[in-house]
C-alpha cells in the first residue's frame, strides 16, 4: 500500500468495527465481526509501525468479545430462569428478541440514529417477553405466570444487550489504542 493508503485503511477498520459493534443492538454478533476484522488486519496489515496490530491485541479483543457473550447470556438466562421459564419459552424468547430488535431498528423512534438504537433495544426486550410468554402459554400456564416470565425475559434481554454493547465498546477502544501506539 502507499503511504496514504495504510492510514485510510486503518480509519476504515475503525469505522467498520464501529458499524459492526452497533449491530449488537439488533442481536447480531457485532463484537465477533470486529474480532474477525482485527484478525484480518493482523494478518494482512502492516507488520510493524504505528498502524500495526499485534497478536496480543487480537487476543485481548477475543477475550473481550467472549466476556460480552457471557454477560449477555448470563443476564438473559438468569432473568428467565429466575421466573421459572421452560426451555421452549427461552427459545421463543430468543426468536422474539431477534425479530423485535430488527423491527425496532427499522421503525425506530422519530429521533435520527438514537431513536433506532432505543427502539432496537426496547423492541428486542418486548420480543423476548412476547416469545417467553407465548412459550409459557402453549405449555398451559396461566396469565400471571406468563406475565412473570415475560417481564423477567424483557429485563434479562435489556440488561444483557446493554451489557454486551458496553463491553463491545472496549473492543473499539482497544483497536484505536493499538493503531495509535
Amino acid at each position: 500500500m502507499t503511504d496514504i493508503g495504510v492510514p485510510i485503511a486503518a480509519m476504515g477498520l475503525v469505522l467498520a468495527c464501529v458499524v459492526s459493534w452497533l449491530t449488537n443492538l439488533i442481536t447480531l454478533p457485532g463484537n465477533w465481526i470486529c474480532v474477525v476484522m482485527i484478525g484480518l488486519w493482523v494478518w494482512l496489515g502492516p507488520e510493524s509501525g504505528r498502524l500495526s496490530i499485534g497478536l496480543v491485541t487480537l487476543g485481548v479483543t477475543f477475550a473481550i468479545a467472549f466476556f460480552g457473550e457471557v454477560v449477555e447470556f448470563m443476564a438473559s438466562a438468569a432473568g428467565a430462569k429466575k421466573a421459572g421459564a421452560s426451555t421452549k419459552s427461552t427459545i421463543y424468547s430468543i426468536v422474539g428478541s431477534l425479530a423485535g430488535a430488527i423491527f425496532g431498528g427499522i421503525i425506530g423512534v422519530p429521533v435520527p440514529v438514537i431513536g433506532q438504537v432505543i427502539a432496537a433495544i426496547l423492541f428486542g426486550g418486548l420480543g423476548a417477553a412476547a416469545g417467553a410468554m407465548y412459550g409459557e402459554w402453549t405449555d398451559g400456564r396461566d396469565w400471571r405466570e406468563n406475565w412473570t416470565v415475560g417481564r423477567a425475559a424483557f429485563l434479562g434481554k435489556l440488561f444483557g444487550t446493554v451489557g454486551k454493547f458496553s463491553v463491545g465498546l472496549m473492543i473499539i477502544v482497544a483497536t484505536v489504542i493499538a493503531l495509535c501506539v
